[in-house]
């Protein structure tokens, strides 16, 4: 897929878990994980919204897109 989730990086540079971040946005890590590894189909808005208050981050630090093959 063209849209690469970039929710590692950010995860890094904030120095948070996984699991810290599924607490802090009410999600399950099971999810975030999904998010994290790229194998999200889609993501909801309220969900990108929460990633992005706890991260302190804008929505094109963690989603990008890229031409495929």
């Amino acid at each position: 897929m063209p849209i690469i989730i970039d929710l590692d990086v950010q995860l890094a540079r904030k120095k948070m878990s996984v699991n810290e971040l599924a607490a802090a946005i009410g999600i399950t890590a099971v999810n975030v994980s999904v998010l994290k590894n790229g194998r999200a189909k889609a993501v909801r808005f309220t969900t990108l919204d929460a990633i992005c208050r706890v991260l302190e981050c804008q929505p094109g630090d963690i989603l990008r897109w890229e031409p495929g093959p």
